[in-house]
């Protein structure tokens, strides 16, 4: 299976090659991520953040004349759909793209992009090892690393929470184990705080009563999970129906609205780490106000995120006075602009300088910050 799909990507990358990747009367922007499917609420509201901006830009006149075309396409968040999102974004000629979502599939999908130095900004995928192999030198993102994520989640644990005996569970994927390794390599470093069980699960089970049976012999006083919400909802609430009251820790996979829906009453006290709440900017709130005056709802999760992607991304273009990718990539470099997230602009790994995490534990039914 995975020769057949390094031949799937590198066949991929040979046809791509010999496409044109410039649109003579338009700027397209891509939009890929998880549009369907049980992490649809993660790629949404990036979607509809990324229209919002390009709406305005072309209400203004585009940039340069030119207005810009979005394209859009879903991938689950499926490694494999991600490859073929990206091979439809390229083969209509994307300039630059917005996403991926979940780090798996953006990792799966950048080869393809890398086949043209497209430059690629996500709102959402941490995994640590997109900016820091240097195999990716076009790829972006607006959240910072799950190296700093796991960092935070353990500082909590420790220094909020007084945690002396701590259970590590994860997903076994990219971004969920990526996350607990890092987490554990940070537990090792610290005296009196023992690591009691490390352990991953399959996403898409029915039942984790054998893992949450181990958190219990294990006597943890907390648990730290990294995944997404699916599988947290499912583990939290057969942990408390079984008394099992210990604080239960996870990322930004689990910070969002759709978990507390799932798991209900059992959500209650649940702490995750997440982008820092930035609700007092004024970008932000003229954000949040047009997706309540369309949608009727809350944004959901990375809507803030994804909507400075597309400023970031549009400013360069406009700053670079060109759609070649190198100098795209030289002003998200170089220029800092205003966006939602505040004033921000990257490093030379693609990280964003100016955004971070911050700690969220779940409260009559809200996801409230915490200080500590």
């Amino acid at each position: 299976m995975k020769s057949f799909f390094k031949l799937l990507v590198m066949s991929v990358i040979f046809v791509v090659s010999s496409m044109s990747v410039f649109a003579a009367d338009t700027i397209k922007l891509g939009v890929a991520g998880a549009h369907s499917g049980d992490l649809a609420s993660y790629g949404i509201p990036t979607s509809r953040a990324v229209q919002f901006v390009v709406d305005e830009y072309n209400k203004n006149g585009g940039i340069d004349g030119k207005k810009i075309e979005l394209l859009i396409e879903d991938d689950e968040c499926k490694p494999e759909k991600a490859v073929n999102a990206a091979t439809k974004l390229m083969s209509q000629g994307a300039d630059a793209v917005v996403g991926h979502i979940c780090s798996g599939p953006t990792k799966a999908a950048l080869p393809i992009y890398l086949s043209q130095m497209i430059p690629v900004i996500s709102p959402s995928a941490t995994s640590p090892i997109l900016t820091q192999s240097g195999d990716y030198p076009n790829f972006f993102r607006t959240i910072a690393p799950d190296d700093a994520q796991a960092r935070l989640e353990v500082d909590f644990a420790i220094n909020a929470l007084n945690l002396k005996k701590i259970a590590i569970i994860h997903d076994k994927g990219d971004y969920g184990k990526g996350l607990a390794e890092y987490a554990r390599s940070f537990l090792k470093e610290t005296d009196n705080v023992e690591i009691v069980l490390f352990e991953g699960v399959t996403p898409g089970a029915l039942d984790y009563s054998a893992v949450v049976q181990k958190i219990k012999n294990s006597e943890a006083d907390g648990v730290i999970f990294g995944g997404y919400h699916p599988e947290a909802s499912k583990i939290v609430s057969q942990m408390r129906k079984k008394n099992i009251d210990i604080p239960f820790i996870s990322d930004d996979g689990v910070k969002d609205n759709k978990f507390i829906k799932v798991a209900g009453k059992y959500a209650e006290g649940v702490y995750a780490t997440g982008p820092k709440d930035v609700s007092s900017n004024a970008l932000a709130i003229e954000a949040e106000k047009k997706h309540k005056d369309k949608y009727g709802d809350q944004s959901g999760a990375f809507y803030l995120n994804g909507y400075a992607a597309a400023q970031a991304i549009l400013n360069a273009i406009d700053k670079a006075d060109s759609t070649d990718p190198d100098a795209i990539m030289k002003a998200l470099r170089t220029y800092y602009v205003e966006t939602s997230l505040g004033r921000i602009k990257f490093d030379e790994k693609g990280d964003a300088i100016g955004v971070g995490f911050s700690v969220y534990q779940v409260q009559n039914g809200e996801y409230v910050e915490q200080n500590f």
